[in-house]
């Protein structure tokens, strides 16, 4: 595989991908228009689904807009000003970078003490911009599990799962950076929810409201 990359405009995507990422939506979002951080409550994690929790969805709804969209806008805009041939190896190579930012951004952002949420809304945001199909099929299979469970934990690692099983076998893909990045993002989904594995496992992992707030 020829990789013909522009590595400095790389990194200062990158660069400016972080930053997007590190945007705090649940926190800020908590404080300007509620008074309240949403990590000193339920969860006391900063992402949309603790927002949904803690203020309902008149906060949790533009939460999740605006974080899947900190991952969708810097992968869809940023490699525009590349120069990089569309859907060539060194594009795909460049927009799996930026979605990694993206949500490295997110789990610790820089604007909120490095204390963010789990990423799947600025995941969500990434696939979308590189592989649509995958993501909607996630998009079905996140909803089918939740409205089954009411866990949104779990409809987030089954989501995780069928991304990778999405671009490898459902689509075929033949990127092998794509198909390497599906395998590792589903690793970091599981590992950013540990700690729901753990109470999933032990039965102590609460449900969600579809309107905000948890069912036990």
């Amino acid at each position: 595989m020829t990789m013909e990359f522009p590595w400095a405009y790389g990194v200062a995507s990158m660069a400016i991908a972080y930053l997007c990422g590190s945007i705090p939506t649940a926190v800020w979002w908590g404080k300007w228009f509620h008074g309240m951080d949403v990590r000193q409550h339920g969860s006391r994690n900063a992402g949309a689904t603790n927002t949904f929790r803690v203020l309902g969805p008149r906060a949790g709804v533009p939460v999740l807009a605006i974080d899947i969209l900190k991952g969708f806008l810097p992968v869809r805009l940023l490699p525009l000003g590349s120069g990089l041939e569309p859907y060539s190896d060194s594009w795909t190579l460049l927009r799996v970078l930026l979605v990694s930012a993206a949500v490295i951004g997110h789990l610790y952002p820089v604007f909120a003490g490095f204390r963010g949420g789990k990423g799947i809304a600025t995941s969500l945001g990434g696939v979308l911009a590189i592989h649509p199909g995958a993501a909607l099929v996630c998009i079905g299979v996140f909803f089918a599990v939740f409205l089954t469970t009411r866990y949104v934990s779990l409809s987030s690692l089954t989501a995780a799962v069928a991304f990778p099983v999405a671009v490898i076998f459902l689509f075929h893909e033949s990127s092998t950076v794509l198909k390497v990045f599906a395998v590792l993002l589903c690793a970091v989904v599981f590992y950013t929810h540990r700690q729901n594995i753990l109470r999933l496992v032990k039965g102590t992992e609460n449900r969600m409201n579809i309107l905000g707030g948890p069912t036990s």
